[in-house]
């Protein structure tokens, strides 16, 4: 079973209609397999309010929740600390990414600070 997980960057391309968002539909072809992070949630969240609206938000995120959503637990919060500090990676980027591992699921994204990490699908952002 392929389980897949998107960091905000990939979910905000496709429910904005980003130029890469087609890169990305293949990831949640089946939401029952789709690991979701709370970290990704609120940024995705926070994107669409200050870029639509309320409502929009709400679809989106409901959306994402057909997911398994992952809340963040003590050893993963230690864990994606490490990685920060090992790669320089900001905070919710390496929580999305332990959360990602933690679930053995693939992540993708077009965040080039997950570019050449295990288990990571990356696609270069395409500028509109």
């Amino acid at each position: 079973m392929n389980v897949n997980s998107l960091d905000s960057s990939a979910w905000i391309e496709i429910f904005h209609n980003g130029a890469n968002a087609e890169n990305f539909l293949p990831a949640i072809s089946n939401l029952s397999q789709i690991v979701v992070s709370v970290i990704a949630l609120y940024e995705v969240w926070r994107y669409t309010i200050q870029h639509a609206d309320r409502a929009r938000a709400l679809a989106i995120t409901d959306s994402m929740q057909q997911g398994d959503v992952v809340s963040i637990d003590p050893e993963m919060a230690i864990e994606a600390a490490d990685l920060s500090v090992q790669r320089k990676i900001p905070m919710a980027d390496s929580l999305i990414y332990i959360t990602a591992q933690r679930s053995s699921a693939t992540l993708w994204t077009q965040d080039e600070d997950f570019e050449g990490l295990p288990n990571v699908r990356y696609f270069p952002k395409i500028k509109a």
